[in-house]
């Protein structure tokens, strides 16, 4: 691409900040297919580099939980000639967090189904050093099977089942149903009292917050898997390794001994012209 390096900076800076295209397009003045290249462009790079960097990572105590998303439409507007089409509709990244340094350990964009839990604890796996720790997740049940053939000689495993109510009338689109009982259930080995999934529940509401498209109840959305991809690629880099974490004021990949500096957006782009 011929976009200078600093409007490209500036333009990534944009869109980690919860921009849509469009308001970066009226910002930056670069037409919006050229900020969408560079989305993608970038989001290669960060998908590289995280699966490069986050390896072998010594963990204690990790928390694993799925986003709800969609590309182009929701599942249940599909049409029937579209019903196997796995490019739009329904997109649920599967997010891995280590509890203490709050590192995105690993992610992975798909269905929420055995394909894309397998291969999600299999990157787990990858990015977890040899050491024994304990991984705690939601109640969804295919983590199981996943678990215990994958990370069962290295893992303690336990789910926080949550158990909501009835909603009242007129909640049901705009509010979520109220948690009125958490249910910890130790599934493999001998999990402790740190069965939670509080932090990784937190960090989604971050990416909600930083990724435009991601934001609950407006008119953003992906028209392509592949500019989802890279914006969840550009944000988890972004989070480990540029952005100071208030109650770390450090960044989780300083945090956890990865690197001993800040990065800055800059890193994430190289250097001369993008």
């Amino acid at each position: 691409m011929t976009t200078p390096l600093d409007k490209a900076e500036q333009i990534i800076q944009l869109l980690v900040e919860g921009c849509s295209i469009r308001s970066v397009e009226r910002i930056t003045g670069i037409h919006r297919d050229t900020i969408l290249r560079l989305l993608v462009l970038v989001g290669e790079r960060c998908e590289r580099l995280l699966s490069e960097r986050v390896r072998n990572i010594p963990v204690k105590d990790v928390q694993a939980d799925e986003i709800w998303g969609f590309v182009a439409k929701k599942e249940a507007h599909k049409s029937p000639e579209e019903a196997n089409n796995r490019e739009i509709g329904d997109a649920y990244c599967f997010v891995a967090l280590e509890r203490h340094s709050k590192l995105v350990l690993c992610w992975e964009l798909g269905r929420r189904d055995r394909t894309t839990t397998d291969d999600f604890i299999s990157k787990l796996r990858t990015a977890t050093a040899d050491s024994w720790f304990q991984i705690t997740t939601d109640g969804f049940n295919l983590y199981i099977w996943a678990i215990d053939s994958g990370l069962s000689d290295r893992a303690d495993y336990a789910q926080l089942v949550k158990v909501y109510s009835a909603p009242r009338e007129g909640e049901q689109r705009y509010s979520p149903a109220e948690v009125v009982e958490a249910v910890p259930k130790p599934v493999l080995g001998n999990p402790d009292k740190r069965i939670c999934t509080s932090h990784v529940e937190r960090q989604n509401l971050s990416v909600r917050m930083g990724m435009r498209r991601m934001t609950r109840l407006t008119n953003a959305f992906s028209k392509k898997w592949e500019n989802l991809k890279a914006a969840y690629a550009i944000w988890f880099v972004f989070y480990n390794f540029c952005r100071v974490h208030q109650s770390l004021r450090v960044t989780p990949a300083v945090e956890a001994g990865i690197t001993d500096r800040v990065w800055g957006l800059r890193g994430l782009l190289g250097t001369g012209r993008v």
